[in-house]
């Protein structure tokens, strides 16, 4: 079964927890436990498993924005001027595989499900297949 969820994004890099979104469709499925494939078919999207606090995903922002600086002459640049997104994306994750206990998500505490979008706003789909196992 895999099962699609859709990101409207409203900011050029914007991180978005979307661990309810994911537990909703696994609490769908009706499957108690097993694994979830959580995937991104965006070349500027990527996935990440830390802390939904404010200040962290500010650092984290601050980091890529420091780190990969939009504008800095990239070739790609050429074609879209958005070579920072995608190379941003390069260091990040497209997928993740998280097991499924007791219907939803197994994560820690402080843990959860970041959709990165480094090259909005767009709409964008996360697709999620769940196994039962």
């Amino acid at each position: 079964m895999i099962l699609e969820i859709e990101i409207p994004t409203k900011e050029e890099f914007e991180l978005i927890d979307i661990t309810p979104l994911v537990n909703e469709k696994i609490r769908e499925s009706g499957i108690k436990e097993g694994i979830a494939v959580i995937f991104t078919t965006h070349t500027t999207t990527a996935l990440f498993i830390n802390e939904n606090e404010s200040g962290l995903l500010e650092d984290v922002k601050e980091f890529f924005e420091s780190f990969i600086p939009k504008g800095k002459g990239y070739k790609h640049d050429r074609i879209d001027r958005n070579a920072h997104s995608h190379l941003r994306s390069i260091l990040l994750n497209p997928s993740l595989t998280i097991p499924i206990k007791d219907g939803k998500l197994l994560l820690g505490t402080w843990q959860s499900v970041i959709f990165a979008e480094l090259d909005g706003p767009r709409r964008r789909k996360v697709f999620v297949k769940i196994c039962e196992c």
